[in-house]
């Protein structure tokens, strides 16, 4: 089984350099779209990576998406885990896009996610992570899988009482926000889903090759739709969020509850006493295994160094 890891470093003039240009198409700049709270990177991908290494040492290979960028952790990994079987290998745009040059340069997340099948050597059974996301204590395979079928974190909403609060929302810099929520309820009605869409996480997702590649073989039109925006929009589905249907679909999921199993941080704008509320849940709750930090560059210095140093800690990394 396989990890792949989405990762941009937002600060590297390169990469400022290359999406200067299209941001220039765009009329207002918001975090939802082009936002720098996108591609900001505070070192995530070290705990994250580590995070697997700790809690999931049955993976074969970590595979990380970049763009024309390395984040450099082979010295990390051999101070820390050289004991470790666990491959890691970088995945450029290029590869990820091979066929589909035409839409190159990407800085869209929903785009690169509508790839990840593509990646050379990818097995047939492997788990989607963003860079925020964290195992904070051990998995096994069954966490994910279940013989011939995943494990389905998340619940199920309705389609008509969300199109409802869509509307409701207020315009943004003249346009509806793009949300997370939104995305999924999207990709149901791509489905032609009439009454309930799966509403996940921000939690690692465990997926199948063969399903996704034979859906966009036979939807072709959807898979270039997708990838065909340079930032992200709200004509874009979820990938996972369309996988883990037509998983249901087929009778290939078990739908279970993240109530006790995640644990979500977004220390932005937040009193003093959020971070340790948060970290005494974890303490009391020994069922949480995953953890994601939202917006961690958005946070007080005070507040990013406290839950970095945690999960330092916790992880038992040395830099």
């Amino acid at each position: 089984m396989d990890v792949v890891i989405s990762w941009v470093d937002g600060n590297d003039p390169a990469h400022k350099k290359k999406m200067q240009p299209y941001l220039a198409s765009i009329k207002h700049i918001t975090d939802d779209i082009a936002g720098t709270t996108r591609y900001n990177s505070v070192g995530e991908i070290y705990y994250c990576v580590a995070s697997i290494f700790r809690f999931a040492p049955f993976v074969r290979k970590i595979f990380i998406i970049t763009d024309n960028q390395n984040p450099h952790l082979e010295t990390f990994i051999q101070k820390n885990f050289h004991r470790s079987t666990i491959q890691l290998e970088i995945i450029d745009h290029s590869v990820l896009f091979r066929s589909y040059e035409q839409f190159l340069p990407v800085f869209n997340s929903r785009a690169i996610e509508t790839c990840t099948f593509h990646i050379p050597d990818l097995s047939e059974n492997y788990v989607y992570f963003n860079d925020d996301f964290f195992l904070v204590r051990p998995i096994k395979h069954e966490d994910w899988y279940r013989d011939n079928r995943i494990v389905a974190y998340g619940h199920w909403r309705n389609i008509w009482l969300d199109k409802l609060l869509w509307l409701a929302k207020p315009l943004k810099k003249g346009h509806k926000p793009v949300g997370f929520k939104d995305s999924m309820l999207l990709s149901a009605l791509k489905l032609k889903r009439k009454w309930t869409y799966f509403h996940l996480e921000h939690i690692p997702h465990p997926l199948k090759k063969s399903v996704l590649e034979a859906f966009y073989a036979k939807n072709q039109s959807l898979f270039f739709s997708n990838i065909s925006h340079k930032f992200r929009s709200a004509k874009q589905f979820n990938t996972q969020a369309l996988y883990y249907l037509l998983m249901f679909q087929a009778n290939r999921a078990i739908l279970t509850s993240t109530k006790d199993v995640f644990l979500y941080i977004k220390p932005v704008r937040r009193g003093a006493g959020y971070i340790p509320r948060k970290l005494r849940t974890f303490e009391q709750n020994k069922q949480i295994k995953f953890c994601c930090m939202g917006s961690l560059d958005m946070a007080t210095d005070a507040h990013r160094n406290e839950l970095l140093s945690w999960l330092q800690q916790l992880l038992k990394i040395e830099f």
